[in-house]
């Protein structure tokens, strides 16, 4: 039963959440396990799983089960509303706003046409035009949603049309198919790449720095941006080759880009603005260690230039319900997975998960770990309930077996973003793509499979060896 579509709750999956979580919180508490903890642990299982199923809005659900740990005094009120005075979490929120100054100015559109003109004669040369322009925009728009599905895709379909290539028909294969699928996997690639590129990465840096390991926006680019660039040339030349189009020259291309470009007209003054905000931004993120301004100060500064220049008014923020949900829900969950710390569960876990592995090196081990956290993202829905459930304790259980730290948080965070492009359901724009209809289930799922494969060698191989050459471990 589920009640009006307004409502957005189903009542079946509600029901089995709060009863999972009654029979939880009165099972005896484990030995060696505060209560707290115990009760704690009840509350954020039912959450993660609620995220999955979604019987309620991501940002309810949240809300619901802060609002149980508060009534039920299991954690302080002062502590619960704690979360929301986070650094990342309001790093992403602010950033989110900033992004919307590529949408409201049409600059986004703008850069995907340019290098569709540049690079768009070949199908190959396509692909790498649109990954050029998701490699620039990731930096300064942390929704994968809106880069691949809202500036993107709307450029790819037009150019598949132009080709007469149509969603649900043999035409798919030739050329709608290719560019959808390789446009999914490029922006898994870039949200790897920066801080700020994905929402779920300020959650990672949170998370990571309540272990005791901060991590600037400047060492995660510079982490990142060697084997971001190899998986960026080599990914699409794989898909290339396992699913290769049906045409391989596309001059129309090129023409319709112009041809939408001159429609455009000369670069407006606030684009000019946008372009200008969205370089002091990188450049202050990259160098602004060395100036004393943090990230989030950054983003503030971007924000405040794009309201006083009236690129942004008040109204883009206030309408921008995606931002303000995902603040919710991202600050509690940094919240009760930080009082999952603080009351022994992390460790209570982790003890028990290093014991089977005792005796393994840990360059066994430690890629056994990553495997397993990597590809049970098949069972997950959501990059958020993933690394808010299993990135902890394969970190903590990692270092404790003799890991080099920054090795395993590097290895961990950036396999949270690339193990998105596994499914057709593994990160947020995937069922938009896939909806589509240019590539069939089991072709979307081979493909993210094997270039799951790929990115890992190139990110352990690449990856590793750059890290090491930088110093981090």
């Amino acid at each position: 039963m589920t009640n009006s579509p307004q409502a957005d709750v189903h009542y079946k999956k509600l029901i089995a959440c709060i009863l999972l979580g009654i029979i939880w919180w009165f099972l005896p508490t484990p030995d060696g396990m505060q209560t707290e903890g115990w009760h704690v642990l009840a509350v954020f299982v039912v959450t993660i799983l609620a995220l999955i199923i979604k019987p309620l809005p991501m940002a309810v659900t949240t809300l619901v089960a802060m609002t149980i740990l508060i009534v039920t005094n299991t954690i302080p009120l002062g502590v619960a509303i704690g979360g929301f005075s986070s650094q990342p979490i309001w790093l992403m929120l602010i950033a989110l706003f900033v992004a919307q100054g590529f949408v409201v100015t049409t600059l986004g559109k703008r850069l995907a046409l340019i290098f569709t003109r540049l690079f768009g004669k070949s199908t190959i040369g396509l692909s790498y035009g649109l990954a050029f322009t998701d490699f620039l925009l990731a930096p300064a728009i942390p929704s994968v949603t809106a880069r691949s599905a809202g500036i993107i895709f709307p450029i790819l379909q037009g150019i598949a049309t132009t080709y007469e290539s149509y969603p649900h028909s043999p035409s798919a294969r030739k050329i709608g198919g290719f560019i959808t699928v390789t446009a999914f996997q490029i922006t898994c690639i870039t949200s790897a790449m920066f801080l700020t590129a994905m929402a779920a990465n300020p959650l990672l840096a949170s998370l990571t720095a309540q272990q005791g390991y901060e991590l600037s926006w400047g060492t995660w680019a510079t982490a990142g941006i060697l084997p971001g660039l190899v998986s960026l040339i080599l990914i699409p030349w794989l898909i290339y080759l396992i699913y290769p189009p049906e045409i391989r020259h596309t001059p129309k291309a090129a023409e319709e880009a112009t041809a939408q470009l001159k429609a455009l007209g000369r670069f407006s003054l606030n684009e000019m603005i946008m372009a200008g905000t969205a370089l002091l931004l990188i450049a202050l993120w990259i160098f602004g260690d060395k100036l004393h301004i943090n990230a989030l100060t950054t983003a503030l500064l971007g924000l405040s230039i794009l309201l006083i220049t009236g690129v942004l008014r008040l109204r883009h923020i206030l309408e921008h319900h995606t931002a303000w949900e995902t603040y919710i829900w991202f600050a509690i969950l940094v919240m009760i997975a930080g009082r999952l710390g603080d009351t022994g569960i992390i460790s209570w876990f982790s003890e028990r998960m290093v014991t089977p592995l005792q005796g393994y090196h840990w360059q066994v081990a430690f890629p056994a770990l990553l495997l397993v956290y990597f590809y049970s993202h098949y069972f997950f829905a959501s990059s958020t309930a993933h690394v808010s459930s299993m990135y902890v304790p394969i970190l903590v259980v990692s270092i404790m077996l003799g890991t080099p730290p920054m090795l395993a948080i590097l290895s961990l965070i950036f396999a949270s973003n690339l193990f998105g492009g596994l499914t057709h359901y593994s990160l947020a724009p995937a069922p938009f793509l896939y909806g589509a209809g240019y590539v069939p289930l089991a072709t979307w799922w081979k493909i993210g499979f094997l270039v799951s494969i790929a990115n890992l060698l190139i990110w352990g191989l690449v990856g590793g060896c750059w890290w090491h050459i930088l110093g981090l471990w």
